[in-house]
């Protein structure tokens, strides 16, 4: 699935991060969601690979990269550390300016990235999130049901590691299937590369841990960071899936542009056909609004590599 690209493990300090790397323009890091690895990127990265020195990783906690020891306030899987482990990674590959990717857990890590480091990120594509903090805040019955993972996976443990680890298939599956996609369509190699990833304890423990932090931590560098009045300021690129309950829910709000837009000083985007994993499941849509999105000489956008 990934023809010609290097692999590496790279010492991110307290942790290591896998990567793979194919491509010699500028760089473009592309970061993963739930219940997802790197893998999910198997028919964007090569493709993206023409244009960018692509490099796709794995965040800690997931899939080949560490599981370093947490403590009681969820601290070591908080947002702003994860983006932390990606400056490292993208300095130890000679990147001091990059542009990102992110999409679910790994859009929450790539918008902490572009507010924390400003003058690293160039340009940024999130991939069917709203702000951690604002879906929290406006989260009601409908997202209770829909979206499992953010509540169930932050109770304390030992209750949603338990579960996870005794059917790993079936959360799987259920996240395949609610969030508005096909098992069908997924191929049958990564679909288990996922299954097997979560039947590591230490690694279902490390992601019940971003979620913990996400509903504490995370959730108050948002509020913090709004009432601050602090913004992207590198040009985003939003993509959701059309029809999902990301498309439809916060129309009053003006749709995921209304939201971003109190977010970040200039926001483009637009719904994508495919379900909440669109780029594995419509890859050329993908491609192409993230070609469009980032291929544009940096010297006429007044970007620098």
């Amino acid at each position: 699935m990934f023809d010609g690209f290097e692999t590496a493990v790279v010492d991110a300090g307290d942790t290591t991060i896998f990567i793979r790397r194919k491509g010699n323009g500028r760089p473009l890091l592309l970061l993963h969601g739930f219940p997802q690895t790197h893998v999910m990127w198997h028919r964007v990265a090569p493709a993206l690979a023409a244009g960018f020195t692509v490099i796709c990783a794995d965040l800690r906690g997931y899939g080949a990269s560490g599981k370093p020891p947490s403590t009681p306030d969820h601290a070591p899987y908080a947002k702003g550390v994860m983006a932390r482990d990606m400056i490292r990674v993208m300095d130890h590959l000679g990147f001091p300016r990059f542009s990102v990717v992110g999409h679910d857990r790994g859009a929450r890590v790539a918008y902490r990235l572009a507010l924390d480091h400003p003058d690293r990120v160039t340009r940024l594509a999130l991939l069917d999130v709203i702000p951690t903090g604002e879906a929290f805040r406006r989260a009601d019955v409908r997202f209770a049901l829909a979206f499992w993972p953010w509540s169930l996976l932050a109770q304390p443990e030992p209750l949603p590691e338990r579960l996870i680890l005794a059917d790993p298939a079936a959360v799987v599956d259920d996240a395949l299937h609610q969030w508005g996609s096909d098992r069908a369509s997924f191929l049958s190699t990564v679909r288990t590369a996922y299954v097997d990833a979560l039947r590591d304890p230490d690694t279902v423990h490390a992601i019940c841990e971003e979620y913990r932090a996400a509903a504490t931590i995370d959730y108050a560098r948002d509020i913090e960071d709004q009432s601050a009045g602090r913004r992207i300021a590198c040009p985003t690129l939003v993509l959701w899936s059309a029809g999902s309950a990301l498309d439809t829910w916060y129309e009053p709000a003006g749709g995921p542009m209304g939201i971003w837009r109190q977010w970040a000083a200039d926001v483009s985007g637009r719904p994508i056909a495919g379900g909440h994993f669109f780029p594995e499941q419509n890859a050329d849509e993908t491609v192409r609004e993230l070609h469009a999105f980032f291929n544009p000489s940096p010297r006429l956008r007044g970007e620098t590599d």
